[in-house]
């Protein structure tokens, strides 16, 4: 099992140095955000930030995963928007293009997955128009991970249009695609799923390619530190060291990052004791 954290836990840290300092602590992957300053891609000097992160990956053996959830990126003014489900399709293309480029650069990085979401909505156009967007919106980013052999995980989010498993499952039936998988939160099952979360990781265990691991409380979508929440983890990490695709395991903590190094190394070491 690959444990490994996400730089959005690093805000105000370079990239560079969030990279290294993580693997000091020992980690063996890292959950790499998009974002300002952070391999965007609408950087003029992206290539050449690339090719560092890239040597700075090998050069500490660590693997990586390609997150697409910046807050502000796409649109300084509302935060995770535009989506594939926007009411605008000049909206839902620039989501698809942001995705895109997040593809072709988890191809550049040798990355085990890209990871998405559906987003909120911006109407009332109702369940089966938004899911029609979101299904043209993933079908067109399949088309273009088919060519670069990069697998996708598509993230069930509290609060957004698809916010829990059922919601994937009808998405997974419909594209019936191999690079299409899942990024599963554990806080999330604590959040909206029913218990016991050891037995949805069992259920889904064929298809995870991504992990998203905090503490939280039943109900409340609140990213916690290990022990401040109501998870029991002895037995998801049982569950996730059964899961055959070898899912990187990435602490989630964003709203830590005022401390991040203390908050990544005792996350580290809370994960370790329990395998």
């Amino acid at each position: 099992m690959r444990l490994g954290y996400n730089t959005n836990g690093f805000a105000h840290h370079r990239l560079e140095h969030a990279i290294t300092i993580l693997a000091e602590l020992g980690y063996q992957s890292v959950a790499i955000s998009l974002d300002h300053h952070a391999l965007s891609p609408y950087e003029p000097d992206c290539p050449r930030q690339l090719e560092r992160v890239r040597r700075l990956l090998e050069q500490n053996g660590l693997r990586c995963v390609i997150e697409t959830g910046a807050r502000f990126l796409l649109d300084p003014r509302r935060k995770h928007q535009p989506t594939l489900i926007s009411s605008a399709a000049s909206a839902r293309l620039r989501r698809l293009d942001f995705l895109i480029r997040a593809v072709d650069i988890a191809a550049e990085l040798g990355a085990d997955c890209v990871s998405f979401w559906s987003g909120g909505a911006d109407d009332e156009a109702g369940r089966e128009e938004h899911l029609r967007r979101l299904m043209d919106g993933c079908r067109k980013v399949i088309d273009h991970t088919d060519s670069r052999g990069v697998r996708l995980g598509f993230e069930p989010e509290p609060g957004m249009f698809i916010d829990a498993l059922s919601g994937f499952e009808e998405l997974r039936r419909e594209l019936n695609h191999p690079l299409f998988g899942l990024t599963i939160d554990i806080g999330h099952l604590q959040v909206n799923e029913e218990p016991p979360i050891a037995g949805h990781l069992e259920r889904f265990a064929d298809c995870v390619f991504n992990v998203h691991i905090e503490d939280a409380r039943r109900g409340v979508h609140e990213h916690l530190m290990f022990g401040e929440g109501e998870i029991d983890f002895a037995p998801v990490m049982r569950a996730l060291a059964g899961c055959p695709r070898d899912p990187g395991v990435h602490v989630e903590l964003s709203r830590h990052s005022h401390e991040a190094v203390r908050i990544a190394d005792q996350a580290l070491q809370f994960l370790k004791n329990l395998l």
